[in-house]
């Protein structure tokens, strides 16, 4: 079976995932493409054959469209997954799952009525092989019990669009699945803090910042967001624990040793950090809906993610005080 994929979003994410999907992966054909931008749908959807619309419920209507990917702004995300849940059809949608924890709970809803999981949320990380390595260490037991995770996310820059709480929605929430995911428990508490902002940064933007977060047990979290720091793509994780720690290793393929020094290439985004990571996340959702079963991250992973950057982005708006995550009791549906 070939899976028939309807991508909603023709920008930068979208096209890297027809890239994937028609080059590196197996299973899976673009027969759709939808933008608000009807042209832009058209020039992605035009040399694969496929079909193009100007919206979301479009696409998902389409009866040849047997499941959705959707690449849009965040903001926008949670019509066109409930839509496609109501649907029946399977969705992989990139993070965040929506902006507000309200309309995750909606998505939630809608998927609980549908009575089946449909909904796969992108995070990414969870397919990279050096985070679940850490994981596995954690797991085992060998080193004891978690006590810290400390994260950096460093960006070269980004563009005059981008705004201090996209470092937390768009950004941080990337950190704060993978903490999720490595510790196997939620976040309770967070803080924000402003760090001396940057010279590179535009104007309106606090560059950086750094959040720190608590988890049930008490594990201790910082998360140090720097989205102009010129150099490259760069991210760190460090897991301490009672008797040792792990951490990320650069992801170098090579080292040159010259007059210069040791030095190892830079990633310029996430697109190239990630590329691995992206390809396992896609290729197995694509090989789940062939079997019509659901994969990776759920409904409630968007959620729990989406309610810590609603308290993180409250402490950021109040001088960087701690807030409490409001967060719903785990429904049985996603146990």
């Amino acid at each position: 079976m070939t899976v028939r994929i309807g991508l909603i979003g023709a920008g930068g994410m979208g096209r890297a995932h027809v890239e994937r999907i028609t080059k590196e992966l197996a299973g899976g054909t673009i027969v759709a493409v939808a933008d608000i931008n009807i042209e832009g749908a058209r020039a992605v959807a035009g040399p694969l054959g496929a079909k193009a619309y100007g919206s979301g419920p479009e696409l998902i209507a389409d009866p040849d469209v047997d499941a959705v990917l959707i690449a849009t702004f965040g903001k926008v995300h949670a019509p066109d997954v409930i839509a496609a849940v109501e649907a029946g059809k399977y969705v992989l949608c990139e993070k965040p799952l929506a902006t507000t924890g309200e309309d995750c709970r909606q998505i939630m809803e809608a998927e609980q009525k549908a009575g089946k999981q449909l909904v796969t949320v992108g995070f990414m990380r969870r397919f990279d092989k050096g985070y679940n390595e850490m994981r596995d260490l954690l797991n085992s037991g060998d080193l004891g019990y978690a006590t810290l995770v400390h994260n950096r996310h460093r960006n070269p820059s980004v563009p005059e669009n981008y705004t201090t709480r996209n470092m937390i929605d768009d950004t941080a929430i990337h950190e704060i699945d993978t903490c999720r995911y490595l510790l196997g428990e939620e976040i309770t508490s967070v803080r924000v803090d402003t760090p001396r902002a940057t010279s590179h940064r535009f104007p309106h933007l606090q560059d950086p910042l750094v959040m720190m977060a608590r988890t049930e047990s008490g594990v201790l979290i910082d998360d140090e967001v720097n989205v102009n720091i010129q150099f490259g793509y760069s991210i760190e994780c460090e897991l301490v624990m009672e008797a040792g720690t792990v951490r990320l290793s650069d992801q170098e393929h090579s080292v040159i040793r010259d007059s210069a020094g040791n030095r190892n290439a830079i990633c310029t985004s996430h697109i190239d950090r990630f590329h691995d990571a992206f390809n396992q996340e896609v290729q197995q959702w694509i090989r789940a809906v062939e079997r019509g079963e659901h994969t990776g991250s759920t409904a409630w992973d968007g959620y729990a993610a989406t309610v810590v950057v609603d308290a993180a982005i409250e402490s950021l708006e109040n001088g960087g005080t701690e807030v409490e995550v409001d967060m719903i009791d785990k429904p049985g549906f996603y146990a």
